[in-house]
């Protein structure tokens, strides 16, 4: 750009003249001004009524089948006994048959219960069974709310990133149809809540990064200004989204443990994030100097917010402590590798502060149990379909959650021909055509990311990093598919940028905008087939042998 060109011109433009595209680069200030249009109207109410079509199917005869699918044995036992005492209990062996009949009095013992996972998505399961009882319709009445929520979350995350209220709607629709996220939204498992929780969380951090370099055009003084020296400090020492995502990572990781790695990987984005806001506001040696002032700053938001928000969550456990240090401080787990019995079983009770500061002991006491759990005793075990984390994008090896075979013909409705039955099943499986297409997609926003440094990609490429490879390193234990359910939605923001992408931010009628929209329209066109294909298998539908196998492309998937 030369001194010759208009003023308007040359005021938009720092550093490089031009971008990779052609386009002129604009200042720092003014690239902080948000990117989403003005129909907020229309992007909220269409993004809700994407939410309320998932709610819908989620609910369609959510109640069948009338039985406890997979771990819903644990979980919503575990949910009616925390709402009922406060804690987990253990129950009477054959409580299952007795509640399913209705009976859901005199079952629960008054010894506490090892349980494995902590407790905030066993209480939000509590919450159905509080409006509508304990049978199956209740314990899964929250799995459905919530994953209609994270619909709705998913349309707004993706239309910031994409700043189109139809891309937008595409991802939450798309999320809505996949097998995975419908089948957990349908059974009271706590993949869901960890999926919604961590969503929520990356949608906040997200909203926070827009947030934090507006403050600092603001705080500088206006869209043109640069600064100097370390750049804003006090005014951006409260953040309010980052607190949020504290927040939701807090009940993220209070769901399921394995939300600490995307907690500690969007924790180190928020500050490369920060570092590169300030760097293009003019800050020398931003890196470092973001990792004091906005570094720890993003530590209490997330960090230490989420540890207080987690450690709340355990308050029914806290206030309970006696009973466990009675009953569990001695387990198969505590003397794994000759641990030791908890040192607070046999301490005199303590008062006040005193008896907070001994029921803290007992739950790292309970932790370390529970680490013990999940890293050393079940390396042993294995499981009819357990998979291994590297094949889990191909879709490898599905869960049956519930299944009702040997249905002869004019049994049921049964119209198999002599010789054939029918069957009913519950398959926890993705949706084809957006886990394989999204392979594609994934290697597209790596290559985005790294060559043309798209921060969008960088959401999708960390997200699917942090909630997807740590598993490679526990193959030796019973692990299965539907846990990559955290990963889904970084899946379909990988095709839904790609979509962006292949029709253009031009709104010109051009032909490389035609086949673009003519592409992503077929694709969205043929996951609604898949979706309705494999609808029989999600919803425990009757079929005949011959229309289940048709539906079972693989032997893997049997």
């Amino acid at each position: 750009m030369t001194d010759t060109a208009p003023a308007p011109e040359r005021d938009r433009v720092v550093g490089l003249s031009r971008a990779a595209d052609g386009h002129p680069v604009p200042l720092a200030g003014r690239r902080a001004l948000p990117r989403v249009g003005d129909d907020r109207l229309t992007s909220w109410a269409a993004a809700i009524g994407v939410a309320l079509l998932a709610l819908f199917l989620r609910l369609w005869r959510l109640g069948e089948p009338h039985q406890f699918e997979f771990d819903e044995t644990y979980y919503a036992k575990d949910a009616w006994s925390l709402l009922n005492f406060g804690y987990v209990r253990e129950y009477a062996d054959d409580a299952n048959e007795q509640i399913l009949d209705g009976t859901v009095t005199g079952l629960w013992q008054d010894d506490p219960s090892m349980i494995v996972h902590p407790e905030v998505g066993k209480w939000l399961i509590a919450l159905g069974q509080q409006l509508f009882g304990m049978d199956p319709f209740g314990w899964r009445f929250s799995a459905a709310v919530v994953g209609a929520l994270s619909v709705l979350v998913m349309c707004r995350l993706a239309r910031r990133l994409t700043g189109s209220t139809l891309l937008g709607c595409t991802a939450g629709l798309l999320l809505s149809l996949d097998g995975l996220h419908f089948v957990l939204s349908r059974v009271a498992l706590l993949d869901i809540f960890l999926m919604f929780f961590t969503l929520s969380a990356v949608a906040c951090v997200v909203a926070d990064r827009d947030w934090h370099r507006a403050k600092l055009a603001r705080l500088l003084g206006g869209a043109d200004a640069t600064a100097t020296g370390w750049g804003p400090v006090r005014g951006l020492l409260f953040r309010p989204w980052l607190l949020g995502a504290g927040v939701c990572f807090g009940l993220a990781v209070g769901t399921k443990w394995t939300a600490l790695y995307p907690l500690a990987a969007f924790g180190l984005l928020v500050w490369l994030w920060s570092a590169g806001a300030r760097r293009s506001f003019g800050v020398r040696w931003a890196t470092l100097r973001s990792a004091v002032v906005d570094g720890a700053t993003a530590f209490v938001h997330l960090v230490v917010v989420a540890l207080a928000v987690y450690l709340m969550s355990w308050t029914g456990w806290l206030i309970h402590a006696e009973e466990y240090e009675q009953h569990l401080s001695a387990t198969q787990y505590t003397h794994h590798d000759g641990g030791q019995t908890w040192p607070t079983r046999d301490e005199p009770d303590a008062a006040g502060p005193g008896e907070v500061v001994q029921s803290l002991r007992s739950l790292w006491f309970y932790h370390r149990d529970l680490y013990a759990f999940h890293t050393h005793f079940l390396n042993d075990s294995d499981h009819t379909y357990q998979s291994m984390p590297s094949g889990w994008l191909l879709l490898n090896r599905p869960v049956g959650v519930a299944a009702e075979t040997d249905i002869q013909p004019g049994v049921d409705g049964c119209d198999a021909p002599e010789g054939s039955d029918c069957l009913r099943q519950v398959l926890l499986i993705g949706t084809p055509t957006i886990w394989w297409g999204g392979i594609l997609a994934l290697l597209l926003s790596v290559a985005t990311w790294l060559g043309a440094r798209d921060w969008r990609a960088g959401v999708v490429v960390v997200g699917t990093a942090s909630t997807w490879l740590p598993w490679l390193a526990y193959d030796d234990r019973p692990i299965f598919l539907f846990y990559a359910a955290l990963t889904l939605p970084f899946v379909v923001l990988a095709l839904v940028l790609a979509m962006g992408r292949l029709i253009g931010s031009s709104r010109a009628p051009t032909p490389r905008r035609t086949v673009g929209v003519v592409v992503a329209g077929s694709f969205v066109v043929l996951t609604l087939v898949n979706f309705a294909w494999f609808w029989p298998i999600w919803t425990n539908q009757l079929l005949t042998h011959s229309e289940w196998l048709d539906r079972i492309w693989f032997s893997r998937w049997i």
